[in-house]
């Protein structure tokens, strides 16, 4: 019986995901194009909180600087775009900062593909870097948390002083158009958000396939208990290296999604306060699910945006209302209250199973001593 329960709830869930992912490709019939195009940012977001829940969720790694790994991957989309708006011209904010010519580590910018592997691989190659530095110093815990946030500090003050070659505080935008086609023609933002939906589902299914895995495993007894996995022969060096770096790549995807949708990054996208917020997306739709992940990236960028438009003068006071409710009353974010539910569900429909086992057993033992009183009358 238990186990059939399991299967149909397993079942259950797997129709879920598909019912998501249908409502997913289905949205631009059915909202107007300013909303597909923040569903669309919403997505990209999304990818970006399945990466943190793997690092955190499962590996209990806190990474407070995910916004550092964003940014790298959408300069880079940002880079390419740019570069291709101007005909070969060198940008604006280039020029006005003195420059003559374009640097020579900006040239493989002008090539899409390019773009897209530095997007993954500058995110995943700091992350492999900050993380052999701290990982193998056994520095972890709030420590590394905090290491994190200096490294978001850093980068972000490079950005901005560095105004020559990433725009300064006013990041890059002024590009217009993606392979000759206008970036702000709905048939192309309606491409756009599919292949963002896609993408979505294809992270997911990978990040879900990941977490069945030995790999998955490692990671989960090294949050559970790291010395002692390093007892008995394993190097959690490597597997927190690995699992920060691909955390790293889901982020910088995200990025170069995100831009191509807003037309624009700066500094201020990629800072401590965006990187909290990050935190919270996971923390909110519940650690280690996955799905929780997206559903919390999703709805809390959705109630930010409604909070904003409902109320324009104190929405960050409902907003900061509904995370201080989150966190103390859903602990286990949204999908542990799902959790909690379906738990109670299984244990009563276990109890009535067993009632009426046991009245059946009474029957019987009724009916057969009936049968012997007949057969002694006889």
């Amino acid at each position: 019986m238990r186990t059939a329960a399991i299967r149909f709830i397993q079942s259950r869930g797997t129709v879920g995901y598909l019912l998501i992912a249908a409502v997913l490709f289905s949205a631009p019939l059915f909202i107007s194009d300013f909303r597909l195009n923040l569903l669309a940012k919403f997505l990209s977001f999304a990818i970006l909180a399945i990466g943190l829940d793997l690092i955190w969720g499962y590996t209990g790694i806190l990474s407070l600087g995910q916004g550092v790994f964003f940014g790298l991957g959408a300069y880079c989309m940002a880079m390419h775009l740019k570069l291709a708006s101007t005909n070969g011209a060198l940008p604006d904010f280039m020029s006005w900062s003195g420059l003559s010519e374009l640097p020579w580590f900006l040239e493989p910018f002008h090539s899409f593909p390019a773009a897209v592997l530095l997007g993954l691989l500058l995110p995943a190659a700091l992350a492999m870097l900050l993380g052999y530095v701290t990982f193998r110093s056994r520095i972890r815990g709030v420590y590394f948390s905090i290491l994190t946030q200096a490294l978001v500090l850093i980068t972000v003050t490079l950005f901005v002083g560095q105004q020559a070659y990433t725009g300064g505080t006013n990041g890059v935008t002024g590009f217009r158009e993606i392979f000759g086609y206008s970036l702000s023609n709905p048939d192309v933002q309606m491409v756009l958000y599919w292949i963002t939906a896609a993408v979505l589902i294809v992270v997911f299914l990978f990040a879900k396939w990941l977490v069945g895995t030995r790999f998955a495993r490692a990671l989960q007894a090294i949050r559970d208990g790291e010395n002692r996995l390093r007892f008995i022969g394993y190097n959690p060096d490597i597997y927190k290296m690995a699992v920060f770096a691909l955390s790293a790549a889901f982020a910088g995807l995200a990025g170069m999604l995100f831009v191509l949708h807003v037309g624009i990054i700066s500094p201020s996208m990629m800072g401590i306060v965006p990187s909290i917020e990050m935190v919270l997306w996971v923390a909110i739709g519940g650690r280690g699910t996955l799905i929780g992940a997206v559903i919390g990236a999703i709805l809390i960028n959705a109630a930010k945006t409604g909070f904003s438009e409902a109320y324009p003068d104190g929405w960050l006071y409902f907003l900061g209302a509904l995370f201080v409710i989150a966190v103390v009353f859903l602990p286990s974010g949204i999908m542990g209250v799902r959790d909690k539910l379906m738990a109670l569900v299984q244990r009563r429909s276990e109890r009535n199973t067993k009632q009426l086992a046991e009245k059946g057993g009474e029957s019987i033992g009724a009916n057969g001593m009936d049968s012997v009183l007949r057969e002694t009358n006889r």
